[in-house]
């Protein structure tokens, strides 16, 4: 009888053990997580700043991109225009939200004047871009940077990236994100920029 009752003390001690492992577990992992997005690890997320490689004020760093109706494009061929330079990735919600965006209030706003957007997709495949586009309806022209060797000229991390660049290849404008306020900031930068040259 004492044998049979220390069997079943050890299978209950066992499923009790059990049962605390899988608590505690899935608790210690989101400890772990509520620390990381506080910063409280080591390794904090680099801010915006950080991540920027050119500033406001500086030249545009040079480059040649291959366009995805397989034309090519070299910012200093652009000079003369106000240029929106933008960073995106078709994975990322807020790209996509910009993208489907651009035609009506930065485009079309534009239209017939010296400004040109320049979409440039970040680190992807041309079919996974074609894709995308033919998805999202998009007619504008589309940069490909499947390597990020043009993204990594301009930044470390993040998408999407906008920079306004003036007629002379000068940064006017950084701003990383998109949403209603950012929208207007570009629109009011660009419109400003091409009153200076007009």
């Amino acid at each position: 009888a004492l044998r049979q009752t220390r069997f079943f003390s050890r299978s209950g001690l066992t499923r009790h053990l059990g049962l605390l492992y899988r608590t505690v577990q899935p608790t210690i992992v989101l400890f772990l997580l509520v620390l990381a997005l506080t910063g409280c690890l080591s390794e904090e997320i680099p801010t915006e700043k950080e991540t920027t490689l050119v500033r406001v004020g500086e030249e545009a760093p040079h480059f040649t991109v291959g366009m995805l109706d397989d034309t090519a494009i070299t910012l200093s061929d652009l000079q003369g225009n106000v240029v929106l330079l933008t960073f995106f990735s078709t994975w990322c919600p807020t790209c996509r939200k910009q993208m489907q965006q651009m035609q009506t209030q930065i485009v079309d706003r534009f239209a017939d004047r010296k400004f040109r957007f320049l979409p440039i997709n970040r680190g992807e495949t041309q079919q996974t871009v074609q894709e995308f586009c033919r998805e999202l309806g998009i007619a504008f022209s589309v940069g490909l940077d499947p390597d990020m060797s043009i993204y990594s000229l301009y930044a470390t991390r993040y998408v999407p990236r906008n920079f306004i660049i003036s007629p002379n290849g000068k940064i006017l404008l950084s701003e990383t994100d998109y949403d209603a306020t950012i929208q207007r900031l570009l629109i009011e930068q660009i419109e400003q920029a091409l009153q200076t040259t007009e």
